[in-house]
C-alpha cells in the first residue's frame, strides 16, 4: 500500500523497469556452462545486478529531474529493487540451491517491511526484509537467505533483515511495538505466498483487534519524543526531512494509524471514513510528493542517505527543484518557504487526524483525563456566548452557520479559546479552514474584531499559544496580510534558527514570559523597567511587527515602520501610540548593534545613541524589545554577555535622557574611578597605590570597568614582585557566559594579532577585547572569550593554554600559520554563503579614536589576519568589539596612529580601507606562510 496513490500514467521513457524474469534470463545466459555455485558465476551475477540497479537509479533520477514527481521516483526505485530481489531469489532457489522434492520445512517467503514495505524508497534508504519460515530455520533456508543478503550487501546496500517463523512474528508483535509496526507494513515480494498470507491473517485476527488505542498511544509517544529530539518545531532553518516535525515520518505515522485503527488499505480510504475531506486528501498527496522529491534529490545530490537540509545543500536543492532568485528573495529562500508551508500542511493534517482519533475514543485518556472525562462529556455552554460551547474540554462552534452568520467569530473563537485555556475542537478547526473566504476587507477593518485581536496579542497568559494556533489554522496570515507574507519565510543565514513568523511569535512569547514573572534571573533589568512603563501593550504590538517586512528588497526596519503606521490604527491605537510602535520597529536593531559593536565606555557612544532615542520611556521600551528579540532568535543566541552590554548601554544613556549626567565632567569620572580602585586596594601601602595609579593614562579610568581594574592591579603587582616580564590572569564570568583572559607584557606591535592567533589555535571564539598601554611601555590587554564548556575548571584550563601559547609566540618558540584554520569545520560549513565585504573608516563616532568597522563572511582565523594587517598599518588598537551573526562577522576597532591621534589623512584612510578589504578578498595569502611579527 502506498502513502499516496498516483494516477496510472504511461511511464516516462527516462525510467524503464526491468522485470525479474528478464534479469534472470540475462543472468542464465551470462553464466551458461558454468557451475551456478562457483565464485565466478556469483561474480557475474553481482556485476549484472549492479548494472541493472545503476541503470534503474539513473533512469529514476532523470525522470525526477524531468517531472519533479517525488513519490513516483520513490516508487520507481522500490519497484526496481523488487525485481532485483525477485531475480536473485529465483536464481538462488532454481539454479544455485535447487531442491527436487522440497519438504514442508523447505519453504521461504520474503516480505518488504519498513519504508520499503510501503513501496517507496529513497536512493539511500535501507532495504528492510523479513524472511518468513514455516518452522525453524533449515540448512537450505540458511543458504537461500545468505545468498540473497550477501548479494545485496555486495551491491553496497544497507540491508536490515529478520529471519522468523510465523509463530515468532506473532509472538514478538504482541510485546514489541517495533516488530508490530514492521509486520503491519509487510508487503509480499517473492517466495511462498501462503506463508505470507498466513502471517497477515494471524496478525489481523490475533494482534490488531482491541489493541488500536495501545498502538496509537505508542505511535503518538514515539512522534512526540522524535519531535522533542528535533527541537519540537517544524520551523528550524536546517530541518530534518525525514524525522523532523512536519516531515515524512509524520505522514508515515498517519499511514500506520489509519491502517491499524480504521483498517484502510489505501490512504484514499480515509476520505470514505470521514477522517479527511477530499481537499485534505489532495493536500496529503501534494505534501507527500514534495517531501519525497526533496528526499530523493537530496540523496542523489550527496550520494548518501542524508536527511537534514543543511545550509550547504539547500542552494543546490533549490536549483534542482527549479527555484530561482526573485526581488527580495533568493531562490533558496523561496524553496525553503515552500518546504515550511508543506511542513505546516503536514502539521494541519496530523492535527485533524489525531483530534478525530481522540473523539473516536481511540487515544486512551491520561489519568487526569479519566478523572475529568465524566465532567467534560457533552456540550457545556459558555456564559454570555451563544455561538460557542465547550465540548469534550475543547472549544467548539454551536452550529455550522456560526462563521457565516458573523465572520467576526473567526477571531472571537481564538480569543475565547485563550480565555478559557481550551484547545479548538476538530469540528471547529475544519469549519475555520472552510471559512477562509470570509476573512476579507470588512473583517480586517472591523473595530470589534481588531479589539479582540489586540486582546489576544496583549494577553500574557495565552498570547503565544493562541497566535501559534491562529497561524497554524491559516487565520493569522489572512487577518493580517502583511504577516501572511512572512509565513514560512526563512532567511538563508546561520544566525536565525527559525522562520520569520515563528520568530515573531516566539518574541511575543518571551515578552509574555517576562510579564508572567519568568526569566527574572536572565533578564533582571527588564523586570526593573516593566513596572515603570506607561503601556506594555505597545511592546507586544512592536514585537509582533518588528520583522514583518522581511523578504522585501528594501530595508525591513523602514518598511516595517511603514506597516506599523498602517496597522496600529486598525487595532485602535492613537497617533502617539502608533508613532511609538513605528519608531520601535524602525529602530529595533539599533540598541543591539551599538551595544555589541561600539565602545560603551566612550562618552560619544551614549551621546549619539541618546540623540536617536530622545526619551527615557523609549529607552526602556527599546531595551526590553531588544532583549525579547535576541532571545527569540534561537537557542544559545542570547548570552549573559550580551545582556551585560545592553545593560551597560542603558545605564550610560539613561542619565543623559533624564538630565542626571550633564553635571559630571570627565575629570570627575576619572577621579571617581581612581577613588573606587583605592578603596578596593586598601590593603596595599598608600605609596604603592599612588605609584600604580600613576602608571595608567586617563582613558584607562574611563574605559575599564572597576572589577577589571582590580583584576589588572593584582595581576600586575604579582608579576612585578616576581620579576616577571609576562603575566596572565583568568576570570570566568558564569552569568555572562564569558571567560576574561588578561595579559601583562612589554608592548609589541603585533601583540593583539598574536593573542588572536593563540585563541584560534585553542578553538576559542573572541567576542571582545580592551587594549591598554601604561606610561612605562607595558601592554595590559583583556580578551573576552565565548564560553564553550559547562565546567569553570575546563574554561580555566583552556584559558591557561592560551596564556602559555601567547608567551611561547612572544618568545619565538611557536609560530602562527597565515592559513590558520583554513580547513576547519567552521570554514567548511560557511562554504554555501557569499557576503560582500565592507570596510568603513569613521572619525565621527568617537572623540578620541578613529573607528574602523569591518563586515564580511566569517572564517576561522579572521581576527588574527585583520589585527595583523592593522599592526602592519602602524595603527594602535584601543579596543576591539567582535561580533558574529551566523556566517557574518562584524568587527569594530577603535584605533589611533602611533602618536595617539586620529587618522585624519584621506589617503591614509583609503590605504586602511583597501588593506583590510584585501584580507577578505584573499590578498593576504601571497604573504609568507608563517608570520610571528
Amino acid at each position: 500500500m502506498q502513502l499516496a496513490e498516483i494516477d496510472a500514467r504511461p511511464r516516462k521513457p527516462a525510467f524503464q523497469l526491468t522485470s525479474a524474469e528478464t534479469i534472470l534470463g540475462d543472468i542464465r545466459r551470462l553464466v551458461a556452462g558454468q557451475d551456478p555455485k562457483s565464485a565466478a558465476s556469483r561474480g557475474i551475477v553481482l556485476q549484472h545486478v549492479r548494472s541493472v540497479l545503476a541503470d534503474a537509479r539513473t533512469g529514476a533520477e532523470a525522470e525526477l529531474m524531468a517531472t519533479g514527481k517525488g513519490t513516483r521516483c520513490a516508487m520507481n526505485l522500490s519497484a526496481a529493487e523488487d525485481e532485483i530481489i525477485r531475480a536473485v531469489h529465483h536464481f538462488a532457489v532454481r539454479d544455485v540451491y535447487p531442491v527436487d522434492n522440497p519438504s514442508g520445512a523447505e519453504m521461504i517467503s520474503i516480505a518488504a517491511v519498513g519504508g520499503y514495505g510501503r513501496g517507496t524508497l529513497a536512493p539511500g534508504s535501507d532495504i528492510d526484509l523479513l524472511f518468513i519460515l514455516p518452522y525453524k530455520q533449515t540448512p537450505w533456508g540458511e543458504q537461500i537467505t545468505e545468498y540473497i543478503l550477501y548479494m545485496l550487501w555486495d551491491l553496497g546496500q544497507k540491508v536490515g533483515h529478520a529471519v522468523r517463523s510465523v509463530d515468532d512474528c506473532i509472538r514478538m508483535a504482541r510485546s514489541d511495538m517495533t516488530v508490530r509496526t514492521a509486520t503491519l507494513e509487510a508487503r509480499y515480494l517473492t517466495g511462498d505466498r501462503k506463508l505470507f498470507d498466513e502471517l497477515v491473517r494471524r496478525f489481523e485476527s490475533e494482534i490488531m483487534p482491541k489493541t488500536g488505542p495501545e498502538f496509537i498511544a505508542a505511535k503518538m509517544a514515539e512522534r512526540d519524543e522524535r519531535h522533542r529530539q528535533m527541537g519540537n518545531t517544524r520551523y528550524v532553518v536546517e530541518p530534518n526531512i525525514k524525522d523532523g516535525k512536519g516531515g515524512l515520518r509524520d505522514l508515515h505515522a498517519l499511514f500506520w494509524i489509519g491502517k491499524y485503527f480504521y483498517r484502510v488499505k489505501s490512504s484514499a480510504e480515509l476520505v470514505g471514513k470521514g477522517v479527511l475531506s477530499a481537499e485534505e486528501y489532495r493536500l496529503f498527496q501534494r505534501a507527500e510528493d514534495f517531501l519525497w522529491a526533496i528526499r530523493c534529490n537530496l540523496h542523489f545530490l550527496t550520494g548518501r542517505a542524508d536527511e537534514k537540509l543543511t545550509f550547504d545543500v539547500q542552494p543546490d536543492l533549490a536549483q534542482r527543484l527549479g527555484y530561482n532568485d526573485r526581488a527580495g528573495m533568493l531562490g533558496v529562500e523561496r524553496f525553503m518557504k515552500r518546504y515550511f508551508l508543506v511542513a505546516k500542511d503536514v502539521g494541519d493534517l496530523t492535527r485533524i487526524f489525531c483530534t478525530s482519533l481522540e473523539f473516536d475514543h481511540a487515544k486512551p485518556l491520561d489519568m487526569v483525563g479519566r478523572v475529568l472525562a465524566p465532567f467534560k462529556r457533552g456540550k457545556v455552554s459558555i456564559k454570555g456566548e451563544t455561538d460557542f460551547v465547550i465540548e469534550g474540554g475543547r472549544l467548539n462552534v454551536a452550529g455550522p452557520e456560526v462563521f457565516q452568520k458573523d465572520p467576526r467569530n473567526l477571531i472571537k473563537g481564538f480569543m475565547l479559546a485563550g480565555r478559557h485555556d481550551a484547545h479548538l475542537h476538530p469540528d471547529a478547526i475544519k469549519l475555520i479552514r472552510r471559512s477562509f473566504k470570509l476573512i476579507g476587507h470588512d473583517l480586517r477593518n472591523d473595530k470589534q474584531a481588531n479589539a479582540w485581536f489586540l486582546e489576544i496579542l496583549t494577553a500574557p497568559t495565552y498570547v503565544e499559544r493562541i497566535l501559534r494556533q491562529m497561524n497554524e489554522a491559516g487565520v493569522l496570515g489572512r487577518f493580517v496580510p502583511e504577516f501572511g507574507k512572512i509565513v514560512a519565510l526563512m532567511q538563508f543565514n546561520m544566525y536565525h534558527h527559525y522562520t520569520v513568523d515563528e520568530h515573531l511569535i516566539r518574541a511575543v512569547g518571551v515578552m509574555a514570559d517576562i510579564a508572567n514573572g519568568g526569566l527574572r534571573e536572565q533578564l533582571p533589568l527588564t523586570h526593573e523597567l516593566l513596572p515603570h512603563l506607561n503601556d506594555t501593550r505597545l511592546l507586544y504590538v512592536a514585537l509582533f511587527l518588528h520583522d514583518i517586512a522581511k523578504g522585501r528588497p528594501e530595508d525591513h526596519s523602514i518598511a516595517g515602520a511603514r506597516v506599523a503606521r498602517r496597522f496600529c490604527p486598525r487595532l485602535g491605537l492613537d497617533p502617539a501610540e502608533t508613532d511609538t510602535v513605528s519608531w520601535l520597529v524602525e529602530h529595533h536593531l539599533l540598541m543591539s548593534e551599538i551595544a555589541q559593536s561600539r565602545d560603551i565606555q566612550d562618552p560619544e557612544t551614549a551621546r549619539s545613541f541618546a540623540d536617536v532615542v530622545q526619551s527615557p520611556q523609549r529607552l526602556a521600551l527599546l531595551m526590553i524589545l531588544t532583549a525579547c528579540d535576541i532571545r527569540a532568535v534561537g537557542p544559545g543566541v542570547w548570552t549573559g554577555w550580551k545582556g551585560s552590554l545592553l545593560r551597560a548601554l542603558y545605564y550610560a544613556t539613561e542619565p543623559l535622557l533624564s538630565g542626571g549626567h550633564s553635571q559630571v565632567t570627565q575629570r570627575d569620572r576619572i577621579e571617581a574611578a581612581k577613588t573606587v580602585l583605592r578603596g578596593a586596594l586598601s590593603a596595599w601601602p598608600a605609596p604603592e597605590v599612588d605609584t600604580y595609579v600613576g602608571r595608567h593614562y586617563d582613558h584607562y579610568w574611563l574605559r575599564a570597568e572597576p572589577e577589571l581594574q582590580v583584576e589588572h592591579a593584582r595581576m600586575i603587582r604579582a608579576a612585578d614582585q616576581a620579576g616577571q616580564m609576562f603575566a596572565g590572569s583568568i576570570r570566568v564570568k558564569s552569568f555572562e557566559s564569558i571567560t576574561e583572559v588578561s595579559f601583562y607584557t612589554p608592548d609589541h606591535p603585533r601583540l593583539l594579532s598574536l593573542i588572536a592567533g593563540a585563541c584560534t589555535m585553542a578553538d576559542a571564539s573572541i567576542i571582545g577585547a580592551q587594549i591598554f598601554g601604561t606610561r612605562d611601555g607595558r601592554a595590559v590587554d583583556t580578551f573576552r572569550l565565548r564560553r564553550s564548556f559547562t565546567s569553570d575548571e575546563d574554561e580555566k584550563v583552556r584559558a591557561t593554554r592560551i596564556i602559555d601559547t601567547v608567551k611561547q609566540l612572544l618568545q619565538g618558540k611557536r609560530q602562527v600559520l597565515i592559513d590558520l584554520g583554513k580547513e576547519s569545520r567552521h570554514n567548511k560549513r560557511l562554504k554555501p554563503f557569499t557576503l560582500p565585504a565592507q570596510v568603513a573608516v569613521s572619525n565621527t563616532i568617537s572623540e578620541k579614536f578613529t573607528v574602523i568597522e569591518v563586515m564580511g563572511l566569517d572564517r576561522t582565523g579572521l581576527l588574527h589576519q585583520l589585527t595583523r594587517q592593522i599592526s602592519d598599518l602602524n595603527l594602535t588598537i584601543g579596543s576591539a568589539h567582535i561580533g558574529t551573526y551566523g556566517e557574518k562577522a562584524v568587527d569594530v576597532f577603535y584605533v589611533t596612529d602611533l602618536t595617539g591621534h586620529k587618522i585624519e589623512s584621506k589617503s591614509r584612510q583609503k590605504k586602511i580601507h583597501d588593506a583590510l578589504l584585501a584580507v577578505f578578498q584573499g590578498g593576504d595569502e601571497k604573504a609568507a606562510k608563517v608570520a610571528n611579527g
